[in-house]
């Protein structure tokens, strides 16, 4: 296992060994003991399970009091995923960086607390499992603006306008959002 650093300090690649034969392939998806060694989370408060269709964007999520770190993995099909620094505090605020992960490749994102996160799904369908640190708190939960100009991600949409749940098409844009200090 080993992890790689992003554009975003704290924002990091996590990547295990896929053991590939003629009957498929195994990969371990969470070792508390090998992520502790790594300085990720060794535990995990609530893990998650996403369907989505392709031109589908979830996001850009984060919870305000209770921030979650993410660690997002698809399980099938293939996402552009996203993180967004929301922390004023922080020389990169309002920054994000993106990178496509696709199933059975051995990689995962890991998103701290304090960012936002999204996808888009890039394949026909896609699961996406993650792992938050902090259990979902409805009261805290908030959504930053997908098409912020401000922020300007770069989302690979190949068919117009993505699919969006009625959260994610009236979110706030970043100037009028609830953020971190």
């Amino acid at each position: 296992m080993r992890i790689q650093e992003t554009a975003l300090p704290g924002v990091l690649f996590v990547t295990t060994p896929v053991h590939a034969d003629a009957r498929g392939f195994f990969l371990e998806l969470f070792h508390a003991e090998k992520f502790s060694q790594l300085g990720l989370p060794r535990t995990f408060a609530q893990s998650n399970h996403s369907r989505s269709s392709r031109g589908t964007l979830r996001g850009l999520h984060y919870q305000l009091h209770e921030p979650q770190g993410k660690l997002v993995r698809p399980i099938t099909g293939r996402i552009f995923d996203v993180a967004v620094d929301l922390r004023r505090s922080s020389d990169r605020f309002g920054e994000w960086m993106g990178a496509e992960l696709e199933a059975g490749d051995g990689r995962a994102l890991y998103v701290p607390p304090g960012f936002a996160h999204g996808f888009l799904v890039l394949s026909d369908v896609a699961d996406v499992w993650y792992q938050c640190t902090t259990c979902f708190d409805a009261a805290s939960d908030r959504a930053v603006a997908w098409n912020d100009p401000t922020i300007g991600i770069t989302w690979p949409l190949a068919d117009g306008a993505p699919l969006l749940s009625p959260k994610d098409a009236h979110a706030p844009p970043l100037s009028q959002a609830d953020l971190f200090e």
